[in-house]
């Protein structure tokens, strides 16, 4: 099961894998097989053909696969850039833990936008996120029961957008306001926020970056 070999082009994916395998191959000649962790960040820029296959190596039971896909719009100055691959590898992305006052623990996995000192790999030379002025952070969230986190304010004030998505877990409260789970809530990234997870454990993907303000154009696929 998969994605055979497919077109993008004009923009980037950053797949973000929580479980399973993913196969990956494209016009550049890259291939990578990775999983629980992993990030792919791709550049498809002036165009590139992708295929993304998922391998059922565990032939009597699931082959569970979980993963986020982010679509990064480029600049219109960087549409047509020549195409860009990387892998960030789960052993190379930064953590950042912490203990509120009773001692519950929030893990915050940095997958771009430095946080506490953990600076991430760097984004493709093209991607917007490869400019200071895009405010643009990718944080995933780990939080214990109950436990309490704050989170400070985007550089970029006003300008930038914020949002926090629960994905695992009975909700959360973002300054006193509850946001159930599987839900997300756009959030003042204009200030610093404290987060607090419910009765359960939570996940939080919290998505950050001043807007582009440019149009994004789509075209395709068609049906025969």
């Amino acid at each position: 099961p998969g994605f055979p070999s497919h077109p993008h082009r004009g923009f980037e994916t950053i797949t973000y894998v929580r479980q399973g395998l993913v196969d990956h191959s494209d016009s550049l000649g890259a291939a990578a097989r990775y999983g629980r962790g992993d990030v792919q960040w791709m550049t498809a820029g002036a165009g590139i053909q992708h295929a993304e296959m998922f391998p059922l190596l565990d032939r009597d039971g699931p082959n569970t696969l979980e993963l986020f896909q982010i679509w990064l719009n480029l600049p219109a100055t960087d549409k047509i850039v020549e195409p860009h691959f990387a892998m960030l590898w789960d052993q190379d992305i930064p953590r950042v833990v912490r203990r509120d006052t009773d001692g519950r623990t929030v893990e915050i996995t940095v997958i771009a936008g430095a946080l506490d000192g953990a600076v991430p790999q760097p984004p493709p030379p093209a991607s917007w996120a490869s400019r200071p002025e895009s405010d643009l952070a990718i944080w995933h969230l780990t939080m214990d029961p109950g436990a309490s986190c704050s989170l400070p304010a985007a550089a970029g004030g006003d300008d930038t957008a914020r949002i926090l998505y629960v994905f695992e877990g009975d909700g959360i409260t973002v300054e006193g306001e509850t946001v159930a789970g599987a839900t997300g809530a756009v959030v003042d990234a204009a200030r610093p926020i404290t987060v607090v997870a419910g009765a359960a454990p939570a996940e939080v993907l919290m998505l950050q970056a001043r807007p582009l303000s440019e149009p994004v154009a789509q075209y395709g696929p068609f049906v025969m």
